[in-house]
């Protein structure tokens, strides 16, 4: 049992993933699975888990949200794990015996899934800050969608091991995202950043080109194409809706006057 770190997960709606996500971390005394208005079995899922405390709560974006998850842990050190990932073995073996340190922020190798398909391009594989002490740091809460611990002034290490995020399961989960994530960039984004129809489609254009070309998307087969396309669709709504959100605002402008 792994008693000097707490694990936080936010969910959602998660029924079809969260079983998987809480059986792997079983070896974890405290884990704060943190809902945010779950409609389907969610909630239900996560009260048959001994080592969870569910807490419901508001979400007001990733980083704020994830802060406050954080908040209801009883250790310190708290690992951020999604409701679609899974810890794999390795990683648990890892953190039974592994001296932390209250200076270093710690990595997580993630490996990315389509189904039950890794991808191994697209920038699918990667690491990712999940592993830190809330009293030392803690995520960004400015950016409503890219969310990070800050590490400024601290170290940074990899862990042995890996989680397999389990992120999409169909197509029509790429849309519904998309449209989730760029409704989110657009309104954390109004007024401060500028748009127009042009940098909406080159920003597409180009996240399809890093995606397929850059990053070898093509050698991940359909599921390559699949995740490029929908890279160049999310970035060019976030622009697109961003360009209506400043109009709107410059119109409310003009009207006051």
């Amino acid at each position: 049992m792994i008693k000097n770190i707490s694990v936080a997960v936010l969910t959602k709606n998660n029924e079809d993933t969260i079983t998987n996500t809480l059986n792997s971390l079983i070896e974890f005394e405290d884990v704060v699975v943190y809902d945010n208005g779950s409609k389907d079995k969610t909630m239900e899922i996560a009260k048959k888990f001994p080592n969870v405390n569910l807490v419901q709560g508001d979400f007001k974006g990733f980083g704020w949200t994830k802060n406050q998850a954080a908040s209801f842990t009883k250790n310190d050190w708290v690992m951020i794990i999604d409701s679609d990932e899974v810890v794999n073995k390795d990683l648990l073996e890892e953190l039974k015996t592994k001296k932390l340190d209250d200076n270093i922020v710690y990595r997580l190798n993630s490996n990315g899934y389509y189904k039950d398909i890794q991808v191994k391009y697209c920038g699918w594989t990667l690491t990712v800050k999940r592993l830190y002490n809330k009293k030392i740091t803690s995520f960004n809460d400015k950016d409503e969608v890219h969310e990070h611990v800050l590490s400024n002034g601290l170290k940074e290490e990899v862990l042995k091991g890996s989680i397999n995020h389990y992120s999409y399961h169909s197509i029509s989960e790429f849309i519904i995202k998309a449209d989730r994530y760029s409704t989110l960039f657009a309104s954390n984004n109004a007024g401060k950043k500028s748009s127009s129809p042009v940098k909406a489609f080159l920003n597409g254009f180009y996240s399809f080109f890093r995606t397929y070309i850059l990053k070898q998307g093509f050698r991940d087969g359909y599921v390559g194409l699949v995740i490029a396309f929908s890279h160049m669709v999310t970035n060019f709504y976030k622009y697109i809706k961003l360009y209506e959100k400043n109009l709107e605002l410059k119109n409310r402008y003009n009207d006051k006057k």
